[in-house]
């Protein structure tokens, strides 16, 4: 069908993309009084389970937007928050690891993350703000100009073409990114790491899986994870040679009693329904830029890594956590166009490490499969020595959840830079890091102080407010007790929106001017 062309439209921001990420950002930018328009090439949400975790750093995001308990009501109980080795789904367990922050709650946040499906996320996400959407829209033009990005958009059902003037673009488009493809943007890194199934599928496994839960079952046939808690399963499994003639239900039930040579039986009484089959790449790779003037990149678009460890959509979610407040700035005007810059350094080197773990996990994970599985072919895994898939390190991963520092001219950083903590996490109140969690009140957190603002906490609030009261910047002041992290009777210390501490004064301020002289620079304010 021709397409017509039926006139030019205009928005602040457009987003590119309807996964979590670009859902998250179009509910962000509304908190914020910013209009978007979100577009999606797929006609509907993804169907598919895809990510499975919501760690604590996501849920303390959601629970800034009033969407944590809906998240959580959907979700499974704290006790899938567990990982389970075994040779087979139906066999004995030989391992178990748990995953901090979901099984659990932990003293360094006020919420728990959860286990819960991609597709049980998103209808939240798409219900929570109320700017338009356009599902089965395909992004097919992009032109920078020098105060807008001018994109054209194919609606393939209607036959139609419209141009979208934005201020802004944000990429949420995933791994296999239009946007960053059509600038031209490269990626370094492993890349294409194999080519994966999940299968969906109906299947009575309470008997082997009820008294033990977990959210993950690793197996030397591949991954099974239970969907949602009133049923479903998927297996994650590399793609067999004739994929397309596969017999997925014979597959899948020999998976999960293991087949010839190995322990377990599904004793042939459980009757495996095939919902749906999908094939993909499991992708790791960072792109070399997360912007391109007006264009940013998040989420799988700069950067995608593999899903063991559940790091992937989380980290994109913290990228538009970072992003949106600065493209709230630009646009209502209380923050300079170079606030921007502060994005690609402040995230790259985030995307960098998570990249480096997930890729660890993986071909570890891969190569313990391996060894296990021809152990159990020759005969020589005996029950009393088998051998730990990895160590609980890898699933210890609070210091890459919380304990991200940011170093950028959107933080004045004063002191020594902290350490790269690794998996640890200690709460620190130096510049660049989360702001730590502390109770204010039996129910409220100082991240719940945080929000479409900046927060000077502070044991003096009054001499501060004298500081405050010309500045154009969105800004609260938050009573702090005195020395806490170090403050003096007149220190403070200055959280961006988006939760990390832009500034710290552990005692009085050098001068009258001390806020907005910091204000302006964190903003690149003129």
């Amino acid at each position: 069908m021709p397409y017509s062309d039926i006139g030019e439209a205009e928005v602040p921001v457009l987003i590119v993309g309807g996964g979590p990420v670009g859902l998250t950002a179009r509910a962000l930018l509304e908190r914020w009084g910013v209009r978007t328009l979100l577009v999606e090439k797929h006609r509907e949400l993804s169907p598919f389970p895809r990510s499975r975790l919501v760690n604590v750093r996501s849920m303390e995001i959601f629970r800034s937007l009033g969407l944590a308990e809906r998240i959580t009501a959907g979700a499974f109980a704290p006790e899938y928050g567990r990982i389970r080795f075994r040779d087979t789904l139906c066999g004995p367990e030989f391992a178990t690891a748990a995953m901090v922050g979901i099984n659990a709650p932990v003293p360094e946040s006020p919420v728990r993350g959860v286990v819960t499906s991609q597709d049980r996320l998103e209808p939240v996400l798409l219900a929570a703000a109320d700017a338009p959407v356009r599902f089965g829209v395909e992004l097919v033009g992009l032109t920078e100009e020098a105060d807008g990005v001018t994109a054209v958009l194919a609606d393939h059902r209607r036959g139609e073409e419209t141009r979208v003037r934005a201020r802004c673009v944000l990429a949420a488009d995933g791994a296999n990114s239009t946007v960053r493809q059509r600038l031209g943007m490269g990626t370094s890194g492993p890349g294409a790491m194999g080519d994966f199934t999940t299968v969906v599928f109906d299947a009575d496994l309470g008997r082997w899986c009820d008294r033990q839960p977990a959210g993950l079952f690793f197996t030397v046939h591949g991954l099974f994870a239970p969907l949602y808690p009133e049923g479903g399963w998927a297996w994650f499994v590399p793609t067999p040679d004739d994929a397309a003639h596969a017999d997925w239900p014979g597959l899948v039930s020999r998976a999960l009693g293991g087949g010839a040579g190995v322990r377990g039986d599904v004793r042939g009484d459980v009757r495996v329904d095939v919902l749906r089959v999908q094939h993909w790449v499991m992708n790791a790779f960072v792109a070399q830029r997360f912007r391109h003037g007006r264009i940013l990149l998040a989420g799988d678009a700069a950067h995608a890594v593999p899903i063991v460890g559940g790091l992937g959509m989380n980290a994109g979610l913290s990228d538009v956590h970072n992003l949106c407040w600065k493209l709230a700035g630009v646009l209502h005007g209380w923050a300079g166009p170079g606030l921007l810059e502060a994005y690609e350094p402040e995230r790259h080197p985030v995307a960098d490490r998570t990249l480096r773990q997930t890729v660890a996990n993986t071909r570890l994970m891969l190569e313990v499969q391996n060894r296990r599985r021809e152990r159990l072919r020759t005969g020589e895994a005996a029950s009393g020595q088998v051998e730990l898939p990895w160590s609980e390190r890898y699933f210890a991963q609070l210091g890459l959840v919380l304990g991200v520092t940011y170093r950028s001219a959107a933080v004045l950083t004063g002191d020594a830079a902290p350490p790269d903590t690794g998996t640890d996490y200690v709460p620190t109140a130096e510049p660049g890091r989360r702001m730590p969690h502390l109770w204010l009140t039996d129910d409220r957190s100082t991240l719940d102080a945080v929000g479409e603002w900046f927060t000077l906490f502070t044991p003096d609030p009054a001499r501060w407010a004298q500081q405050a009261t010309t500045a154009p910047w969105p800004l609260r002041i938050e009573p702090f007790p005195e020395g806490g992290y170090g403050l003096g009777p007149r220190g403070a210390l200055l959280v961006r929106p988006d939760g990390h501490i832009g500034a710290r004064w552990r005692d009085r301020p050098a001068s009258g001017s001390t806020l907005r002289d910091g204000l302006a620079a964190i903003t690149r304010f003129a």
